[in-house]
């Protein structure tokens, strides 16, 4: 009776062409589809549903209309000449600036008076002027920023980095001219999560095709494991568009994964059908026997793929829920590509069936049967040396550092970067935050008291500990208390004597002329709830150093809410700065989960594949150990500079996914030759010549591939592909030199584990 890999293998075979024809229809069926998937650029959406996080600033959003606010500013030698050059130029600016669509208002020296803001003898110039500084203006007065309140992404039909992009325009005409703000960094980091994507497609591809064209010397081996990666990318893009699936920053990974397992797939059928061929078989031959070899290990490595990425729904961080449903039908999607492509682009025509030989392949089979014979002659020697270096380097993952500046995500010299440079240069920092209070109906003068009690004690004693000083934490605190006091002839808290009603009369009149004079931000800074009218709320709005460490910024925001709920027991503490700051953070407490689900969820698989715990564990260990020690390694290098960031964050449960594959077809190869009757070490020499020399020619196509996203401007792309290729060779080392020890140490002569009666399901016992 044929086997069921040879029934499947030949029916593929004898229906090569209708397959390959149905891709192309498959193919051209997705290709509109495979357009239309959005990008969700959503911050909040990053962290877990229940976070503590996301209430307090799912209340600033609704009711201060949106919280998205970017700085456009430029320098102005006579921004405050008396002669109003300067101020007309700013009120030209920011005419413009509020003009462009998808803005919802601004605030800028200009709209605090009229000509009189700019008048060297005005008091209460002086004191608008004292009030808003670093905020509207710098202490010297020749630099102008225009605080832009941008429109609600979801009340508004233009696309963020549009408005972004018109903004950006305008600052760049001027002088010294730059925008900043978190949703600028927000709106760069995924175009430039964008470009990667795009360019990993294009120069990827044509790397991979260079390195197999060197490794196989033939243009029909280069161009079919091109065609089942773009096949899979195709469809896998496709069910995402009609699932109404998003991409995140998380998923942009989406072509870099997809590729590692097409390849890596591909590459195990050309050096077997190169083997077959050797032997003297017709292609067809050769062809349906690769079919039978590797009709198992190619399911169970995809499906054990598909099942662990599919694992990571348990995270609770939405976008790395939705990563893994993408990944697992990404690993579904090559396994469906494979059999409608390979088939008939391998035996079509006669012109460059055979894949060449590798320049220098014969020395590498001989150090890869070099790496088998020490393993036999000195297994307990090298695991234990294997062992102790893993622990060591692993132990490093103690002391991870989270990178919480999220400028230092983007490239040095990066348009982002200079212009936070020059702002936490000239304006303070660019970290905005917010306290955000209860507030009565009616603003009175003992409410607004409390609110400057308050941000004094902000000011003065939030402080940042280095070296023995104390300097202060935060660069900017205002509200409308202290606008109200600035805008005030006569400061009603000033006038000790004065009558509660003719103080609340003055704070009503003050507030009624700076809510005609600036709706957008007086509404942006006191307003009632939708949800409940008649509760409303107070906001004070926050500056601090965006370009400082994680643990400095920590300390900061537990110093703001300690000292606010003192005076406010209902106080919250927001915004983008905080946020951002616990970014990476939500993601680090979903990675060491996801990875030990999909670690239990890959093993599950292999323990269905293998029907055997000890190679089930056997096979895990060589995947596991690169990982940590990558983690490991860059605890160590924490000193240096070496940061987890959004690229590092996921990189364990995605590595054991990819790492796998090699593993799966090692043992099953080394299993059917000890069901040959070969002894261990003859079992291990072949699989090593086989699916080492394979796995081998995959590491080195996907490494040289994925070096394209060392030229990209988001850091954790570069930190991506860095990590993935360092993983990547990691686990090639541990599945040509640890999983022969594991193997020849766990395997013996009548172990049930390795006999024929064990074989994977799918396999002739």
């Amino acid at each position: 009776m044929p086997t069921l890999s040879e029934r499947l293998s030949r029916f593929l075979i004898d229906w090569r062409w209708l397959l390959l024809g149905l891709a192309i229809v498959l193919a051209a069926a997705a290709y509109l589809p495979s357009r239309q998937v959005a990008f969700d650029r959503s911050i909040e959406n990053m962290f877990a549903e229940a976070d503590p996080l996301l209430a307090p600033y799912g209340n600033l959003k609704r009711v201060f209309g949106g919280n998205e606010v970017a700085m456009v500013v430029y320098r102005d030698e006579d921004l405050l000449d008396p002669d109003g050059a300067g101020l007309d130029r700013l009120e030209d600016v920011s005419r413009r600036v509020e003009q462009v669509p998808g803005v919802k208002g601004v605030l800028s020296l200009d709209r605090l008076m009229d000509e009189e803001i700019v008048d060297p003898d005005s008091k209460l110039a002086q004191a608008q002027r004292e009030v808003f500084e670093n905020f509207t203006h710098n202490e010297e007065g020749d630099i102008a920023a225009i605080v832009t309140m941008l429109v609600p992404q979801e009340e508004t039909e233009v696309p963020r980095r549009q408005t972004i992009l018109d903004l950006r325009r305008i600052a760049e005409s001027l002088p010294s001219g730059m925008i900043a703000g978190e949703p600028v960094m927000v709106s760069d980091g995924f175009e430039y999560v964008e470009e990667d994507g795009r360019r990993l497609g294009l120069w990827s591809t044509a790397l991979l095709a260079l390195v197999i064209v060197l490794c196989f010397r033939s243009l029909r081996w280069v161009l079919i494991p091109v065609a089942v990666v773009q096949l899979a990318l195709l469809l896998t893009r496709a069910f995402l568009a009609w699932g109404g699936l998003r991409l995140s920053m998380v998923s942009s990974m989406l072509t870099a994964i997809v590729t590692v397992i097409g390849v890596a797939t591909v590459v195990h059928v050309i050096v077997r059908f190169r083997e077959g061929r050797d032997a003297g078989r017709p292609p067809r031959e050769a062809l349906l026997w690769c079919g039978m070899i590797l009709a198992a290990p190619v399911f169970w490595a995809c499906a054990t793929d598909a099942m662990g990425f599919a694992s990571l729904r348990l995270a609770r961080v939405g976008p790395v829920q939705d990563f893994g449903v993408m990944m697992a039908i990404g690993a579904l999607m090559v396994l469906a590509a494979v059999p409608l492509v390979v088939p008939g682009a391998a035996l079509a025509g006669k012109r460059d069936v055979d894949p060449k030989r590798a320049w220098g392949e014969g020395i590498l089979e001989r150090r890869l049967q070099g790496l088998v014979h020490a393993a036999e002659r000195r297994p307990y020697l090298l695991g234990v040396t294997s062992l102790v270096l893993a622990a060591v380097v692993s132990a490093g993952a103690m002391r991870l550092e989270v990178e919480s500046d999220f400028t230092k995500n983007f490239r040095e010299g990066s348009p982002i970067v200079e212009s936070y440079q020059f702002i936490e240069s000239n304006l303070g920092g660019a970290g905005v935050w917010d306290v955000v209070l209860p507030a009565e109906e009616q603003l009175t003068w003992d409410y607004l008291e409390r609110v400057l009690r308050l941000e004094e004690r902000l000011r003065r004693e939030v402080v940042i500990e280095a070296e023995g000083a104390s300097s202060p934490g935060l660069t900017k605190v205002i509200s409308l208390a202290d606008a109200v006091q600035a805008a005030s002839a006569s400061s009603p808290f000033a006038l000790e004597d004065m009558p509660g009603f003719l103080r609340n009369r003055l704070i009503s009149g003050g507030l009624g002329a700076m809510r005609r004079r600036m709706p957008v931000f007086y509404d942006a800074l006191y307003s009632a709830d939708p949800a409940q009218p008649e509760q409303h709320y107070f906001r004070i709005m926050l500056r601090a150093a965006e370009r400082q460490p994680s643990e400095q910024k920590r300390e900061l925001i537990a110093q703001v809410e300690r000292i606010a709920r003192e005076e406010f027991p209902k106080a919250e503490t927001t915004g983008f700065f905080v946020l951002l700051t616990h970014l990476i953070d939500s993601m680090i407490q979903d990675q060491w989960r996801t990875f030990a689900v999909a670690t239990a969820a890959i093993f599950v698989m292999m323990l269905v594949a293998f029907r055997s715990p000890t190679l089930a564990i056997i096979s895990l260990v060589p995947n596991l150990a690169p990982i940590l020690m990558v983690m490991g390694g860059m605890g160590w290098l924490a000193g240096y500079g070496v940061k987890i960031n959004m690229g590092a964050a996921m990189i364990a449960a995605v590595s054991i996914g990819l790492s796998i594959d090699s593993s799966i077809h090692y043992v099953i190869t080394f299993r059917r030759a000890r069901d040959a009757g070969k002894s261990v070490a003859e079992a291990l020499e072949t699989t090593q010549g086989s699916v080492g020399l394979a796995a081998t020619f995959a590491t080195l196509a996907l490494v040289v591939g994925f070096s394209v996203l060392g030229t990209s401007n988001f850091v954790p792309t570069i930190y991506f592909g860095v990590l993935v290729s360092v993983a990547m060779f990691g686990a090639l080392a541990g599945n040509l030199l640890v999983l022969p020890i594991l193997l020849k140490l766990a395997a013996r002569e009548r172990s049930a584990a390795f006999s024929a009666g064990e074989a994977p399901r799918g396999e002739p016992k």
